[in-house]
């Protein structure tokens, strides 16, 4: 049952009391294919989901049989067609701004300040890669599968898959090879690999394992974990003294947090510490 203040027509929300959100991609008869509602909404909920103090962890998975058959080629992503009659620059020009949205909707998961575990299953093709990639943690299920398939229908993948990938599993050959051939990696492989870090007998385990998982993240000092996943995707893009020097300007403020000492007594008393929302 999705959460009131979260209705959207593409994605389900529901909002646990213990700062957890599950959000669903929900078009389980098109298999979760991306239309422009799901681009759409998958955008505006991360963007929701980004100021609302009551939320610190987020798990996404996808309703029916697969997590994702990728994009909708039926529907497709974009609201309005371009104008055959306009030059080729101008072609460009707009077809560039589409790309832009959809590319900012796929990377709303890493600008989130909340931590997102993406949970896999079944199949996760084309956009589904650059979905995931862009999550914080991925688990999967034995039966699921990636497919970078963008090769397969005359393109290169354009909203993340060729930037994130090789720095999540670090194996340029491999990403090189996934993307070239468009073959199918599972479960094991992907683990191997460390594009997932977690496999779980079935969905509905994988699901469960999740939700344990951002309680955790949920239970610890807010200001922590969003200053960890912030400085992490700075290191991650820059030198590590570019990450140092950004991280001494960040931590001069945040070390100051009352949560610090409520974490050092929690310890001490061996009790459950209580923060404040951020």
């Amino acid at each position: 049952m999705s959460s009131p203040k979260y209705e959207y027509e593409a994605v389900k929300v529901q909002v646990h009391p213990d700062g957890v959100a599950h959000v669903e991609l929900n078009r389980p008869k098109s298999l979760n294919a991306f239309n422009y509602p799901m681009v759409r909404d998958i955008l505006q909920v991360f963007t929701d989901i980004s100021s609302d103090s009551d939320i610190r962890a987020v798990v996404l998975s996808g309703s029916g049989r697969m997590f994702t058959a990728g994009l909708d080629l039926m529907e497709g992503p974009f609201k309005d067609t371009i104008d055959g009659d306009l030059d080729v620059a101008r072609q460009a020009y707009t077809r560039q701004q589409q790309l832009k949205w959809f590319q900012a909707s796929v990377s709303s998961l890493e600008k989130c300040p909340k931590p997102v575990i993406v949970c896999l299953h079944n199949g996760v093709i084309g956009a589904g890669v650059d979905l995931c990639t862009s999550g914080d943690i991925r688990y999967a299920s034995k039966d699921a599968y990636f497919c970078v398939k963008e090769v397969d229908v005359g393109l290169a993948a354009d909203i993340g898959t060729l930037q994130r990938l090789p720095k999540v599993i670090g194996n340029a050959s491999l990403v090189r090879e996934l993307c070239f051939t468009s073959r199918n990696m599972y479960a094991d492989e992907a683990l191997e690999c460390g594009l997932v870090n977690k496999v779980f007998e079935n969905k509905e385990q994988l699901i469960e394992g999740a939700l344990k998982t951002a309680r955790l993240i949920a239970a610890k000092s807010p200001v922590a974990v969003v200053s960890s996943k912030l400085l992490l995707n700075h290191s991650r893009d820059h030198s590590v003294d570019e990450g140092l020097e950004y991280t001494r300007v960040w931590n001069s403020a945040m070390l100051m947090t009352e949560d610090i000492p409520k974490s050092v007594e929690a310890f001490v008393t061996k009790t459950p510490a209580t923060y404040s929302k951020l």
